[in-house]
């Protein structure tokens, strides 16, 4: 990215106060990068846990799989999801509270006697299961807004703050070599008048 400047004070005042600005901006920046790449591997940590947990409980339904195929589907249903929303170093992401469902009445005695067990089961994965989206949906904005940061952090230390301090030198040595060069001049005109003068 190439700084466009002018070779005159405006500009150099401009062009120091935008630097000044990078410069005091950048620690904080790098300082939210940082809390986001550890907030993205303790997201990472638990949906890989949440993962783990969840394959594990879906083996157990597996082994019932049998039992299963007589078990009516209608019986439970997810009515809501709660959640909130936090923000995490200056992001918004949500965050999993509950799952309400609603159980449809069936005859404990016309019914195995499992349906009861099993609707538990049931609830369990399924929230086991909107609990992982939710973790997802989280990791997946800290890795975004992390990303972003990082890009930041690099076009500042990288491709800004040297670009600046670059501008900055030009336009400094350009106004030293002008001032140089107005005094050579000065001393030549008045070289030449004290030279006219005593002739």
């Amino acid at each position: 990215m190439a700084i466009t400047f002018q070779y005159n004070k405006t500009s150099l005042q401009n062009l120091e106060k935008q630097l000044k600005v990078r410069v005091r901006a950048l620690p904080t920046i790098k300082n939210k990068e940082s809390a986001l790449r550890s907030e993205v591997k303790r997201a990472k940590d638990d949906l890989n846990r949440l993962t783990a947990k969840f394959e594990s409980s879906m083996r157990a339904y597996d082994q019932m799989i049998a039992l299963w195929g007589e078990f009516d589907a209608t019986l439970l249903k997810v009515e809501d999801v709660k959640m909130t929303v936090k923000k995490i170093a200056g992001v918004r992401v949500p965050v999993f509270d509950t799952v309400e469902f609603s159980v449809k009445p069936f005859s404990i005695f016309s019914s195995p006697i499992w349906f009861a067990d099993g609707l538990t089961q049931l609830k369990e994965l399924a929230q086991m299961g909107i609990e992982q989206e939710f973790m997802a949906q989280k990791l997946m904005l800290l890795e975004r807004a992390r990303k972003k940061t990082t890009q930041k952090v690099n076009l500042f230390e990288k491709v800004q703050i040297p670009g600046y301090d670059d501008a900055i030198r030009k336009i400094k040595r350009f106004m030293e070599d002008e001032e140089n060069l107005s005094k050579s001049a000065q001393k030549i005109v008045k070289s030449r008048q004290a030279a006219e003068a005593s002739k």
